[in-house]
């Protein structure tokens, strides 16, 4: 799987990027229109991005620009919608507005902070994993969650993981 971020906020990029390398190839963009380039230069290598996720508010061209514009190109080169990038619109505005504006093109919304679980249901969700990512991560969450139940004591022993 290819992903790319683009997020203006060097936090936040860090930490989908570390949430998402596991999966596949992740490429970072500074703001809307260096992802906009990554987006049209991937296309052009033949190595197209399966995954975006896209902030809405940044510098140069805002998350909803970038959106028209990621669509607009799929449209015009006839891509059939199951072979078009999967979006999510990732940002710290959780307002109607944004969100009514965003979901007629993207495929999910997340409000920052970014939960690990959520990004990982609509990644599974979007077909993207294949079978044996889909089982270690089970298996992960499994160990996360026999770990949540152990004593306290033992939350800060590193050698239980």
């Amino acid at each position: 799987m290819r992903i790319l971020v683009v997020e203006d906020d060097s936090a936040s990029s860090f930490i989908l990027t570390t949430l998402l390398r596991p999966y596949g190839e992740t490429v970072a963009a500074v703001d809307g229109k260096a992802g906009l380039d990554a987006f049209r230069l991937a296309h052009a290598e033949g190595k197209p991005f399966d995954l975006i996720c896209l902030d809405i508010m940044m510098p140069q061209l805002d998350g909803h620009g970038v959106l028209r514009a990621i669509r607009a190109f799929e449209e015009e080169k006839s891509l059939d919608r199951m072979k078009a990038a999967r979006v999510i619109m990732t940002t710290a505005l959780g307002d109607k507005d944004n969100v009514i504006e965003a979901l007629p093109r993207c495929d999910a919304y997340l409000q920052k902070p970014i939960d690990r679980k959520e990004l990982l249901f609509y990644i599974r969700k979007f077909g993207l994993l294949s079978p044996a990512e889909q089982q270690e991560i089970a298996e992960r969450e499994q160990k996360r969650a026999a770990t949540a139940k152990l004593p306290e004591k033992t939350k800060d022993m590193p050698w239980v993981d």
